[in-house]
């Protein structure tokens, strides 16, 4: 057997985009892959699919579902086997390169905005799964999505698309030939209001502008982007605020909640391959802001100006990545042997306060951190025969962050941490086109670092608040099976266990940590691509997952026990064993028709299965399923017009849900609090629980007239 250098992810020429997207969408890239569940797709494919937010464009990872539960400036919420990964923790996302995932961030762990992202640009997803791969770091136990993009286009485009509830978008993107590379500039407006009663009135602008030479292989690039956005938003409202008539299912309880966000990015990739190996470097640096302002428990805290408040962020990022991979032979064996290291360094200045309609009322949290990280890793890839491969990995990381608090000094401090994660994958195939794996490993994700240093509560300085562990270790394995052996499809099926130490949280909204349990999830994923011509694919995806915290929860018993004699506020608080916002059963299908020129169409059915929302269950979310469209045709000159629906059915079901306790004006709860003889300060504290949904947006159309020249 000869040794042969690595096939690169992305393709061994230019990545071009000729239509966007193609009618008849390509198949997955043929690129060997390591886990059952890894999966690389062209940009043509996701592109393919109906999907009205640009994060939607991930649901092309089997299982995956994408979700908001506020304005469209917001990042989304992703969830993934048996994880409601909020809005990116443990589900790694990269960008050219990038991390989209910030860390110590105001309003989460891992805050994953995707808003600044074409998808038209994308040029290929690499789909991975669990804490197997050793290139693989911080958020990254449950999946990773690395999003490559576009070096130039055959012809430039323009695209203009209108919609139902003010929906507006215009895109250009346009490339040439520059010395021995192409340049590639972009440009996107976008604007919308939605439904709702308060109109989101969004306002976005994207400009991306990137000089290529040579293949992903054998070259280089650079890559800026710019990116702003004002919002308004309706968020979450309790489900008792609609039965009683107080506002309608569109309403917002507080219409000044909403918020802004700039992104500003400098990025750049070389890469160099030969017989002897390969080499890989690439580097970023992003300067971003977030201010959001919420309001999701009305009047639980403050009864005269209600609880609204303002979370700001304001950081810069940079990393430097370089690996090298050596091709050898071990005992007349091919054998590849990796070796990176992975850098990133976050400039912080975070903030939490207490707001009426946008304006300041009292400070909560102020704090400047500093926090860096080195990870190095070295994996082997062992050939030892044609149909098998081994491949052993390990991988150690280094944490270190400064903390420095101006509201509450007491919890100012400097924290380091370390962790060492090995990993395994086996590959055994294929035999009649038919691959088995089995991987296992560890993995980590980081916690805020303001939850490793705090000493007290930033609401209460005489209570003293525990802090959390810096690097929390998970642990998962994996057992799968590919197969081609049926003409024209390709069918997956993977088994897989994760186990978490913790899922210790800093809560953005408080500023304090939020402990919970060790955790065990498993489940089965099974995924189908079936393109029996060129004019007709089906896809089909299901993901079944078995979520539960391990241990008993001694705290949430005596809280429990505290709200007793007060059953709105005590049901849904007791002790139980189920993780909430888990989901049971994430599925979807689709079918597409049409080739390059002439009719397409497309249909896609996503099914958000129940899940519960509080440790015992009392409150469970209702499933969501919702059926997209399109139709359109393609023109030889390269015009295209397309109409999508979204919602064909008018569902008028949840498009996300949470249990949680609030008090409204019109509560009788909320008299009880505020007279002279008031229940126990836990009942006050609590609220009332109920079940607080964001609706699925109602039946929409929108069209697309593009062009190339």
């Amino acid at each position: 057997m000869n040794v042969v250098a690595p096939r690169p992810r992305s393709g061994d020429r230019p990545r071009t985009v000729q239509a966007v997207p193609a009618s008849a969408p390509d198949e997955a890239t043929d690129v060997p892959v390591s886990a059952a569940s890894e999966r690389n797709v062209s940009g043509a494919e996701v592109n393919a699919r109906p999907f009205s937010r640009p994060a939607e464009a991930l649901e092309v990872v089997p299982g995956l579902m994408v979700t908001q539960h506020s304005g469209d400036g917001k990042a989304n919420q992703y969830f993934l086997r048996g994880f409601n990964l909020d809005h990116g923790t443990d589900f790694a996302i990269t960008v050219d390169g990038m991390p989209v995932n910030m860390r110590t961030h105001g309003h989460g762990q891992g805050y994953a905005d995707l808003n600044f992202l074409i998808p038209e640009l994308i040029s290929s997803i690499n789909v991975r799964k669990g804490p197997y791969f050793a290139d693989e770091g911080d958020f990254s136990s449950v999946g990773v999505a690395h999003i490559g993009l576009i070096d130039t286009i055959e012809k430039s485009m323009a695209l203009m698309t209108v919609g139902s509830f003010g929906y507006v978008r215009g895109l250009g993107i346009t490339s040439t030939k520059v010395g021995n590379g192409h340049l590639l500039v972009a440009g996107e407006v976008n604007g919308y209001n939605g439904p709702w009663d308060n109109p989101d009135n969004l306002r976005k602008l994207n400009a991306v502008v990137r000089y290529s030479e040579g293949t992903a292989a054998n070259g280089f690039s650079l890559t800026g982007m710019a990116y702003s956005n004002r919002w308004n938003s309706t968020d979450q409202i309790p489900l008792r605020a609609i039965t009683s008539g107080l506002v309608g299912r569109f309403g917002a309880l507080d219409s000044t909640d909403g918020g802004r966000s700039d992104r500003f990015s400098i990025s750049g990739q070389w890469a160099r391959t030969d017989r002897d190996g390969s080499s890989k470097v690439n580097f970023y640096a992003i300067k971003s802001s977030l201010d959001l302002y919420n309001n999701f428990t009305f009047f639980l805290s403050d009864p005269v100006y209600g609880d609204q408040f303002h979370q700001h962020d304001d950081r810069v990022v940079a990393g430097l990545n370089a690996s090298h991979t050596f091709n050898s032979t071990f005992a007349g064996l091919p054998m590849q042997t990796e070796i990176g290291v992975q850098s990133r360094y976050d400039d912080i200045n975070v903030s939490l306060s207490n707001t009426y309609r946008r304006q300041f009322l009292s400070g909560t949290r102020a704090d400047k951190v500093k926090e860096g990280s080195v990870g190095l890793y070295v994996q082997n890839t062992l050939h030892w025969t044609e149909w098998l491969r081994t491949t052993v990995g390990y991988r150690g990381d280094f944490y270190t962050a400064s903390v420095n608090s101006f509201l509450t000094p007491a919890n100012s401090g400097n924290a380091t941490a370390s962790i060492g994660s090995p990993k395994f994958g086996l590959v055994v195939g294929p035999f009649n086109k038919t691959e088995f794996f089995f991987n296992a490993g560890e993995g980590f994700h980081s916690n805020d670092a303001r939850g490793v240093t705090i000493k007290v509560s930033p609401t209460d300085p005489d209570t003293s608040a525990d802090a959390s562990p810096f690097l929390v270790k998970t642990r998962g394995a994996e057992i799968g099976i590919r197969t081609r052996v049926i003409p024209h499809l390709e069918s997956t099926l993977s088994l897989f266990l994760l186990d978490s130490e913790s899922e210790i949280l800093f809560v953005g909204d408080a500023g304090d940590t939020e402990p919970s349990r060790p955790s065990r999830r498993y489940g089965v994923e099974w995924s189908n691509h079936y393109r029996p011509y060129s004019w007709l694919s089906f896809d089909g995806d299901i993901a079944v997952t078995h979520a539960r915290f391990r241990g008993t929860d001694f705290a949430q018993a005596a809280a429990y026990a505290e709200l007793a004699g007060f059953p709105e506020a005590q049901i849904g608080n007791a002790p139980g064993n189920r993780i909430p916002g888990a989901p049971n059963v994430i599925a979807s299908a689709g079918i597409r028709i049409g080739e390059k020129t002439g009719w397409f169409g497309a249909l896609r059915y996503r099914y958000f299965g129940p899940r519960p929302l509080t440790e015992d269950g009392a409150f469970v979310s209702p499933a969501t399923g919702l059926l997209n469209g399109q139709v359109g045709y393609n023109f030889a000159n390269g015009w295209r017009i397309q109409l999508e629906g979204f919602n064909l059915t008018d569902s008028k079901s949840d498009q996300i849900t949470y249990a949680y306790g609030s008090l409204l004006k019109t509560d009788a709860l909320f008299a009880k609090c505020n007279s002279p003889s008031p229940p126990p300060s836990p009942v006050c504290e609590t609220g009332v629980m109920d079940r607080v949904l964001h609706p699925v947006e109602p039946f929409a159309v929108r069209l697309t007239l593009m062009g190339r020249f």
